[in-house]
């Protein structure tokens, strides 16, 4: 099980990369942190600077097809920061393409909404993406985590930091189920 973190050289809160990443990782998974910049990216918790993280792949390296599932961790500024990186953008898009399972918590569904890959859809995510995603056509709920299958692929999204229990949960059984 390989599984792409994808994040901005900074602004990821920093507990929805780690917590993930360790589930990954304990479940016998390769978590890759792939960023638009080479070196090493500069995470938050809330707004002030936490730890850096060294980047893995740079995205205009790398293809969905390389990876059996992203994880898309929120913050403001992260979310924001990649949803204006092409490369990125279209990098998300592609496992969409590819039916392959996309886990995005807190702010990240931007990304997805710039992917235009929420129409038809039901998500979750932090409360001030709402009408973001209900204007690009997708149904936003507020629930600790939904999994929506009503398309190419699974899309597993959550609201915050405190529903990463059942983010985790369920990222890790939809990614299980893609590599069996």
């Amino acid at each position: 099980m390989r599984i792409a973190f994808l994040m901005a050289p900074e602004g990821v809160e920093q507990v929805e990369l780690t917590d993930p990443w360790q589930a990954v990782r304990d479940a016998g998974g390769e978590p890759v942190l792939v960023s638009t910049r080479p070196g090493r990216i500069q995470a938050f918790r809330h707004l002030d600077k936490a730890d850096t993280f060294t980047v893995d792949e740079v995205v205009a390296d790398v293809s969905a097809q390389s990876f059996d599932g992203i994880v898309l961790p929120g913050g403001v500024a992260n979310p924001d920061t990649l949803r204006l990186d092409e490369r990125a953008v279209s990098f998300v898009r592609d496992f969409f393409d590819r039916g392959r399972p996309v886990a995005a918590i807190c702010h990240a569904p931007w990304t997805l909404v710039e992917a235009d890959v929420v129409r038809g859809r039901v998500l979750t995510s932090w409360p001030s993406l709402r009408t973001d995603i209900r204007n690009a056509g997708g149904t936003w709920v507020d629930e600790r985590v939904h999994v929506c299958e009503q398309g190419p692929n699974t899309l597993i999204t959550s609201r915050k930091p405190a529903d990463l229990k059942a983010f985790r949960e369920a990222l890790l059984e939809a990614f299980t189920r893609q590599t069996a």
